[in-house]
């Protein structure tokens, strides 16, 4: 059973919660006068949604569309849908979606769900439901995946979230506590977040500037259990903090970001290596990962817990088991050294460097925005129908950059820049 969504608004900040609302507007989306807004997120969520619609429509939105899930009506599925039915996924709904995205409409992404949610169902029928949304999906992410538009992942302090991250407490305390782990991560927990923000960025902008101007062959990864040369993309670019989508708007993508990330090459990683915190999965937790690759590819993948869903996922496509990103994280980073585990990408990725299988972004390379899908795989990018970050950084891990000609350079020492 899923923890009743009742109103707990009461343990929630709402000071904080509107600086989140307008953090995402004006930081995440920065939305131009007249633009519209694409937005989906958990019913749960609707506090969140309505502060981000008031702030959208100050910015001069054209018009703000919100799209919900619910848990018990995903749980409703799983427990009593036909069986034909895990195969199939709402492919109008994303063309449309897509549609929307073409005409420039900004997306906004409210995360917030149980994660754990469909730990107690079958296996078989969550991966086949995960393929086919993945496939209707395809659309729409390429406008994402392709920064077409101004785009913004958030997150809301769910009931249910919280619980799995502060088990032991009661509902309401659960409940402030993860809220307030997403305010400080998303540095809305000042009165000056905007400001925080601009300061953020700048400081994630130098990392990227240093690192574009080396132009490394490779990155090697050493460390317990991890011994990786990550080949790069050619003509890779790095990126982190805001980015100029090809619509001209500058936006964060993701609210919290420690991260700065590029592109490996799909054919250039060799070597092996091993997760450094659980990766939670669509209900799964994915623990002790330990994979092998050689010319780009796994070609050896364990765990202790969790590798029947952690095959599934490397058997999506045939880029499934190459890398689409490789990102550096500090292992000071704020929410690493919160020392929770969240259960969810968005911030558990922040906490450590990590390697992303599947799907790369047309924005990590040299005038990406102007490179055809032929042009990226042909400087080694990878396509996918999956895009999945797992944590492969800690205080142990040390990271050279790699010239063509040999030369190394620290990069990280003992989890931080060198």
């Amino acid at each position: 059973m899923t923890v009743h969504q009742r109103n707990l608004s009461t343990p929630i900040d709402p000071v904080k919660l509107d600086r989140l609302a307008e953090v995402a507007v004006k930081v995440g989306l920065q939305l131009a006068p007249g633009q519209d807004l694409l937005l989906t997120g958990p019913a749960a969520a609707l506090p969140l949604v309505r502060k981000i619609a008031e702030h959208a429509y100050k910015a001069g939105a054209g018009l703000v569309t919100p799209f919900f899930s619910d848990e018990e009506m995903t749980l409703a599925r799983y427990r009593y849908g036909h069986d034909v039915s895990f195969d199939r996924a709402a492919g109008w709904l994303y063309e449309g979606m897509a549609k929307a995205l073409g005409s420039n409409t900004a997306r906004l992404a409210i995360v917030g769900d149980n994660p754990m949610l469909l730990s107690n169902e079958d296996p078989a029928k969550v991966s086949r439901a995960s393929k086919a949304n993945s496939i209707a999906y395809q659309p729409a992410l390429q406008k994402i995946a392709g920064f077409d538009i101004n785009w913004n992942i958030i997150a809301y302090p769910t009931l249910s979230w919280a619980k799995q991250v502060f088990p032991g407490d009661e509902d309401d305390i659960a409940v402030q506590k993860l809220a307030d782990a997403i305010f400080a991560a998303s540095r809305v927990d000042n009165a000056g977040p905007i400001a925080a923000w601009a300061k953020h960025n700048a400081a994630l902008r130098s990392r990227t500037e240093w690192l574009n101007a080396q132009r490394f062959h490779a990155l090697h990864f050493t460390g317990p259990g991890t011994d990786l040369v990550v080949g790069l993309a050619d003509g890779h670019e790095w990126e982190g903090g805001a980015s100029t989508a090809k619509n001209g708007i500058i936006c964060n993508a993701n609210i919290p970001t420690e991260e700065v990330f590029t592109t490996p090459h799909a054919a250039r990683v060799n070597g092996h290596v091993r997760s450094t915190k659980p990766l939670s999965y669509q209900g799964t937790l994915i623990d002790d990962i330990a994979v092998r690759f050689e010319d780009g590819k796994i070609v050896e993948a364990k765990a202790s817990r969790g590798e029947e869903v952690l095959n599934k996922v490397l058997d999506t496509d045939e880029g499934s088991r190459r890398l689409g990103e490789v990102a550096l994280v500090p292992h000071s980073s704020p929410i690493s050294a919160s020392g929770l585990l969240f259960y969810n990408t968005l911030f558990d990725e922040n906490a450590a460097c990590h390697i992303a299988l599947g799907q790369c972004y047309s924005k990590c390379f040299v005038n990406g925005g102007d490179l055809t899908p032929e042009q990226i795989a042909a400087q080694g990018g990878n396509k996918s129908f999956i895009h999945i970050d797992w944590m492969i950084g800690s205080g142990e891990i040390d990271i050279d950059g790699v010239h063509t000609d040999g030369r190394r350079v620290p990069v990280f020492r003992k989890g931080e820049w060198a």
